[in-house]
């Protein structure tokens, strides 16, 4: 049976959800972050060198890296569902969105909570003005309007059509669904939106998302 090591309020989640959509038959170690560093737990990097989830094994190998994981599962269990056939605008909307989950989207939330937590630091009373002005200044210089560009795009997309690419759920709606819930309360370039928090809404309605929860423990972002 396919094994997912899934992580607290992480981006597994999404991988967990993707099986349930699917109905596909799989098993749950789920692992709880270290409540000082809130990173993963060592016992991770046992199942693969760079100690992160999602990681899935099946059928004796070993799969990391959402995006690569969801494409071998939809591939491999999907029998045409959850992807727009080849070929077609729809695909080339679907394959945009499974790329950009993690390669345009992910890289600023990560900077924008790292930011953050640089302006919570505990530190000497004379030091906190300097680090304001570094993380004000790095927001500016790139965050703010990096992140405006990409959830204009995003709220645009989501007013064109019911789903990301077209009017049935895919793979691109599971593997965005991460970046949009967790910039709701983490990025100010995608609040006061309309379509996405809908959006968003219409996602965790779905019994599949629901099914996954029960499965994967709390969710932070649900």
């Amino acid at each position: 049976m396919l094994i997912v090591h899934h992580l607290e309020n992480s981006r597994s989640q999404r991988v967990l959800w993707l099986l349930e959509e699917l109905g596909v038959p799989y098993e749950v170690k789920r692992y709880e972050r270290d409540k000082k560093t809130n990173l993963a737990p060592a016992a991770l990097m046992k199942v693969h060198p760079l100690g992160k989830s999602p990681v899935v094994e099946d059928k004796g190998e070993i799969f990391a890296e959402t995006g690569a994981i969801m494409e071998y599962i939809v591939e491999a269990y999907g029998a045409g569902r959850l992807a727009p056939p080849r070929g077609t605008k729809e695909y080339n909307r679907y394959r945009y969105w499974m790329y950009a989950a993690e390669g345009s989207y992910m890289p600023p939330l990560v900077f924008s909570l790292f930011l953050s937590r640089m302006d919570e630091a505990p530190m000497p009373f004379f030091a906190k003005p300097i680090a304001k002005k570094l993380t004000n200044a790095l927001r500016e210089a790139y965050l703010n309007h990096t992140t405006k560009a990409l959830f204009d795009y995003v709220e645009s997309e989501l007013g064109k059509r019911p789903f990301l690419a077209g009017d049935e759920l895919t793979a691109a709606d599971i593997i965005m669904s991460f970046p949009l819930e967790a910039a709701q309360t983490r990025v100010e370039a995608a609040k006061n939106r309309k379509n996405i928090p809908a959006f968003v809404k219409k996602l965790h309605a779905r019994p599949a998302y629901a099914r996954a929860l029960e499965k994967g423990g709390p969710y932070a972002y649900a």
